[in-house]
């Protein structure tokens, strides 16, 4: 069994990687936005004829629910000084939170906007969630990409310092994604 300081030593990095890393995170810190509103204000633009994409919304509340856990799970790790099972949750927990964002991708390009329905209080409500997981997901791109690269480059200070920001508010994505799913299922279209 190995020991807290020897989970922590930095992985083995030439010079270059260390750009490396900043340019493909960078990249897509910019590129998965952009992608994303450019479908939001451009829907028609990937549309490909007879795309069955009517089972994503449902794949990606799995994913979204499967990434809270994952989440969860990496946050007790931690704090269980159980770094190697850490590493794992949030490897799986970033690799759920890719194929969603494939996904998303995928469903929004090819699909209209589904409008929700609701009227009274639970609309109010519906609307705050959306609000706020819409704005604060664009954060978490980026905060989640920063809190990797310093775990990749071995900056253990600026991760857990950058960590203490991503966990709480990717959760918080994550879970009100899933609670936003069931709010509009009622009203995504009939086959």
């Amino acid at each position: 069994m190995t020991t807290a300081t020897e989970q922590l030593q930095p992985p083995v990095l030439e010079p270059g990687d260390y750009t490396k890393y900043k340019i493909i995170l960078g990249v897509l810190g910019a590129v998965v936005p952009l992608l994303v509103a450019v479908l939001y204000f451009f829907p028609q633009t990937f549309r490909i004829p007879g795309a069955q994409v009517r089972m994503l919304p449902a794949i990606n509340a799995g994913l979204n629910s499967l990434t809270a856990i994952c989440l969860l799970a990496g946050y007790y790790f931690i704090r269980q000084k159980d770094v190697v099972r850490h590493r794992a949750m949030m490897g799986i927990a970033f690799g759920l939170g890719s194929l969603f964002l494939l996904s998303y991708v995928a469903y929004h390009s090819q699909a209209d906007s589904t409008h929700f329905g609701g009227v009274g209080a639970i609309r109010l409500i519906y609307f705050i969630l959306l609000l706020t997981h819409i704005s604060l997901a664009v954060v978490t791109v980026a905060l989640v990409l920063f809190t990797l690269y310093f775990a990749l480059t071995g900056q253990y200070t600026k991760h857990k310092a950058i960590a203490r920001w991503t966990f709480p508010v990717w959760l918080y994505v994550s879970v009100t994604g899933v609670i936003v799913y069931f709010m509009i299922a009622p009203y995504y279209p009939a086959a």
